[in-house]
């Protein structure tokens, strides 16, 4: 390496003398990586440093990078199937949801309906109660009705004793004993 650096040290010096010294660009000659004797140098330096970069590459870096790809697809892998397993959970927390629902609503209707069955039956036994009430309370006023129209008809009697006795007087001037009108009255409608 050594020997490559000071060819082309000297080269470089010599060409700088020559341009210096004319006091014109160097315009001359070929590009120097074109030219046929820096092939060689060129070609093993080439093979040696892509020789390391591929060393370098295959040995350290690739495996990191593969290192870090499996690790992002076994994070994935894992994640994935975490993911299912909490929707599948979910799944079975919603079907004991809509089962837990459905319950509550079958114990509702049934507490309604027992509910409606106890009104039913409380509201049969208040009509009953009050139809009895009712029917006490008219008993008791037919009776009611009952007495005051014997009393009434007892006084129809007297009025009508009374009303006879006053035509009577009216019609003959004579004052009749209401006593033995009432007696005689009594005595024709039997």
């Amino acid at each position: 390496m050594a020997i490559i650096s000071s060819a082309f040290a000297a080269e470089g010096e010599q060409t700088t003398h020559e341009a210096v010294g004319a006091g014109e660009a160097h315009h001359e000659g070929v590009f120097p990586p074109f030219q046929t004797e820096n092939f060689a140098p060129q070609i093993f330096w080439l093979v040696v440093i892509f020789g390391l970069l591929y060393v370098l590459m295959s040995r350290i870096a690739l495996p990191r990078v593969g290192g870090i790809i499996e690790n992002r697809g076994a994070k994935i892998a894992s994640d994935l199937g975490a993911a299912r397993e909490m929707q599948s959970k979910a799944q079975a927390a919603a079907a004991a949801n809509d089962e837990n629902l459905r319950h509550r609503r079958d114990e509702a209707q049934a507490i309604g309906r027992e509910a409606q069955h106890k009104i039913g039956e409380e509201t049969a036994k208040q009509r009953t109660l009050a139809e009895s009430s009712a029917a006490e309370k008219l008993r008791a006023a037919d009776e009611r009705i009952a007495s005051a129209k014997r009393t009434a008809l007892g006084n129809v009697e007297q009025i009508a004793v009374d009303a006879a006795a006053a035509i009577v007087e009216k019609l003959t001037g004579a004052k009749i004993d209401q006593a033995a009108l009432a007696k005689h009255h009594a005595a024709s409608s039997n």
